[in-house]
């Protein structure tokens, strides 16, 4: 782990005035994250199908999309938990080993007993992510001035690794799960985790003073040793709070209810710190992030009903080939993200040399309406079903396709613009909050997905599939009205900006 003595071999100015497209620095953050993401969505992935394997939890599909919904809410919370921190204890380094080890230690846990040992790895895998993950999206807007024009394509480039390692993850674990052993799925997990975290250690010291603690100058080692120390042993305690809470859903309901305006009058304390401008910029942001908690309260049904969905009511056939429906399920959109997020690029640059790229509030929006569609497609399957309520692969998979444009719209920008509206005290902070933002998508996913279940447990196919559609023609409503809401007001949200791209 770094240490707060560390010589730097380069300096940030030597790192920010890169020549090229990428700094160097992206690539080794781009492996590990790459790496890190394949553990992480290959645990997304597993979830709801190991939930109501008969063999393992035996959940109805109902529990198992509030289990799910809990899980990955979690997840996300503990990421402004692990901003905070980094912002301002342990820095962004530290962050991300202590999270990576815990991540590791979690994953094996589950891989010695996948059903006996389910909460306890789940719970360490909660906390590790929440140290991770939110450190090294930080980090990558920290290689790039505010003003750099190339920062967009930075994070578009990590956005690409992240959907790398989500494309393996998704399709390796979800298939050695169902057709191997649970054990060998978790412990694929573990490895590739551990991979991920030897790129970043033998990688930091390209890294110059990015990432460090930020008391190395105020206070002397002994005393920000002792610091570290209370982050890394309470972080430990925390585990069988989470375990309770993660595993009953009545503490996960309160948890939610008490967490999101308690960090809200947070928010609002920091920015009082500020002037005019950096507040109505952080206001902006915050517009931002309340409109994401709607798009991935949606968009992650993919883990939760669209997972359950896949698992019941479709063929394994796709373009001429027999592939699992859960492995289309979790891995096309990443698959679509990489072939396709480089065309998105290469579209806004050509717009822009027009003159008529749409702003950032109005990329939103389209995310939304693009949303929208998707989910008609995903009703739509219905059309295509049999009389035993099983339909068509190849619709589903296109929907998918739709899903991904929306999402390319949307998400690479939101990771950016966090770092470019807020303050760069409140980097790591505002880092979290779009995190938190997605703990409540995913919340409410859980929510809506245990909704759409049909409340007969031995419901035939025909009946579910009935269920699961009706479901999905009510969120492209939803997601429709978000969209058209958005790019409503967004010349307020712009003026909010103050011409922040």
């Amino acid at each position: 782990m770094t240490t707060v003595d560390e010589s730097q071999s380069i300096t940030l100015e030597q790192i920010q005035t890169f020549e090229g497209k990428y700094p160097k620095q992206l690539w080794y953050l781009f492996l590990s994250e790459m790496w890190e993401r394949f553990a992480f969505y290959g645990m997304r992935g597993m979830l709801t199908i190991f939930m109501v394997d008969k063999a393992q939890l035996a959940m109805s599909d109902r529990d198992a999309n509030l289990q799910y919904g809990a899980t990955q809410a979690f997840v996300y919370t503990l990421a402004f938990v692990g901003g905070l921190f980094a912002d301002k204890i342990l820095g962004f380094r530290k962050s991300i080993f202590w999270g990576g080890f815990l991540m590791i230690v979690g994953s094996f846990v589950l891989a010695t007993a996948p059903k006996e040992l389910f909460y306890i790895g789940i719970s360490f895998t909660i906390v590790g992510t929440g140290f991770f993950k939110p450190n090294i999206s930080t980090m990558v807007g920290s290689l790039y001035t505010k003003d750099d024009p190339r920062r967009d394509a930075g994070f578009g480039l990590f956005y690409s690794g992240i959907n790398i390692g989500a494309l393996l993850g998704g399709a390796i674990c979800v298939w050695l799960g169902k057709h191997y052993s649970w054990n060998a799925a978790f412990s694929c997990a573990g490895i590739v985790m551990t991979i991920s975290l030897l790129i970043f250690v033998f990688t930091k010291r390209t890294l110059g003073p990015i990432g460090l603690s930020p008391l190395a100058d105020k206070y002397p080692a002994n005393k920000i040793r002792m610091y570290e120390i209370m982050v890394y042993v309470g972080s430990l305690l925390i585990i069988p709070l989470i375990l309770q809470l993660v595993s009953v859903s009545q503490y996960t309901d309160m948890f939610m209810y008490i967490v999101g305006p308690l960090t809200v009058i947070y928010i609002i304390y920091e920015t009082l710190k500020y002037n005019k401008v950096e507040r109505q910029k952080l206001a902006a942001a915050m517009i931002f992030i309340i409109f994401s908690i709607f798009f991935w309260a949606f968009f992650e049904q993919s883990g939760g009903s669209l997972n359950l969905f896949a698992e019941h009511n479709l063929t394994d056939k796709v373009a001429g080939l027999t592939i699992d429906p859960n492995v289309i399920n979790n891995s096309s959109n990443s698959l679509f993200v990489i072939l396709f997020s480089p065309i998105v690029g290469l579209l806004w640059l050509w717009l822009n040399k027009r003159k008529v790229e749409p702003n950032t509030v109005v990329k939103f929006g389209l995310g939304f309406l693009f949303l929208s569609l998707a989910f008609y497609v995903f009703y739509y399957t219905r059309f295509f079903a049999d009389v035993n309520g099983v339909t068509s692969l190849n619709v589903f998979t296109l929907a998918y396709l739709v899903i991904t444009v929306g999402e390319l719209c949307l998400s690479p920008i939101g990771l950016s613009i966090m770092t470019k509206l807020s303050p760069k005290p409140m980097h790591g902070v505002m880092m979290g909050m779009w995190f938190l933002a997605s703990a409540y998508g995913q919340y409410a996913a859980g929510l809506l997905g245990a909704g759409m279940t049909n409340p007969d447990e031995h419901a035939s196919l025909a009946a579910k599939l009935i269920s699961y559609t009706d479901g999905y023609k009510q969120l492209s409503i939803y997601a429709l009205v978000a969209g058209v809401v958005l790019i409503a007001i967004s010349p307020l949200i712009r003026k909010l900006m103050h011409e922040v791209h």
